[in-house]
């Protein structure tokens, strides 16, 4: 894993932090955007939602790694709830924009921001891991590896998303390759639903751990399936 994760977490660091940095700031934000990227805004507000649903109303007393937290938006709901966040992201331009848009009050919960690798050890452990949309641009081999660290940090449920391979998601892949290279993100993986299955009920390291709720969002050009991953 570690030669093809870390090519990977370079590549999507240095998109989002230096090439897409302002697009995604406005993608997150309530300011007008393209018709295209507004079904994505639609759709990531919808999976948001989805997450949030996998995890209990009342978080108070529970410690929540935001795995890949981009502008901090479900870190904020968490806290809301009562969670004690911590919130991290690769990128330190979205992380920097995160603790810009904090709200004034969290209510119960509080967020603790920081860059840098979702998997560092020293994040401690976790009630639950948020991973959304955090792991959809590497291979199956990759993803899988990536799910039983996160198991190991984690004493209840990891809620993760991936890309379900579709003729849809397909169209918009060869889509995107009209663009010129240097404006185009990480391309996203695409995993069939028992492809998955499979892997993670090979892995050594997931023995104990199986898949169950799921749910897919399919908003225009924002097609994604969110995952639960819990003790057996």
């Amino acid at each position: 894993m570690a030669n093809t994760y870390q090519q990977r977490r370079n590549e999507i660091e240095h998109y989002f932090d230096r090439t897409a940095a302002q697009a995604w700031s406005r993608l997150t934000s309530d300011a007008p955007v393209s018709g295209i990227r507004a079904t994505v805004r639609a759709g990531r507000d919808r999976m948001r939602q989805t997450l949030l649903g996998f995890l209990p109303s009342d978080l108070r007393g529970c410690r929540l790694l935001d795995a890949g937290c981009g502008t901090g938006a479900l870190a904020v709901e968490a806290a809301r709830r009562g969670a004690d966040v911590v919130a991290i992201d690769l990128s330190p331009t979205l992380v920097k924009l995160a603790q810009e848009r904090l709200p004034a009050s969290l209510g119960p919960g509080r967020i603790t921001f920081r860059s840098g690798d979702m998997l560092d050890p020293s994040l401690g452990r976790f009630d639950h891991i948020v991973a959304m949309d955090s792991v959809i641009h590497y291979n199956l081999p990759d993803m899988v590896n990536i799910l039983a660290r996160f198991s190991a940090m984690s004493d209840s449920g990891v809620h993760f998303t991936y890309a379900p391979r579709t003729p849809a998601l397909a169209m918009m892949h060869a889509v995107g390759k009209i663009f010129p290279r240097g404006d185009r993100s990480p391309a996203i993986v695409p995993h069939t639903t028992p492809a998955l299955f499979k892997a993670v009920a090979a892995h050594e390291k997931l023995k104990d751990w199986g898949l169950a709720r799921n749910a897919r969002v399919s908003s225009g050009f924002y097609i994604s399936h969110a995952q639960e991953l819990k003790r057996a």
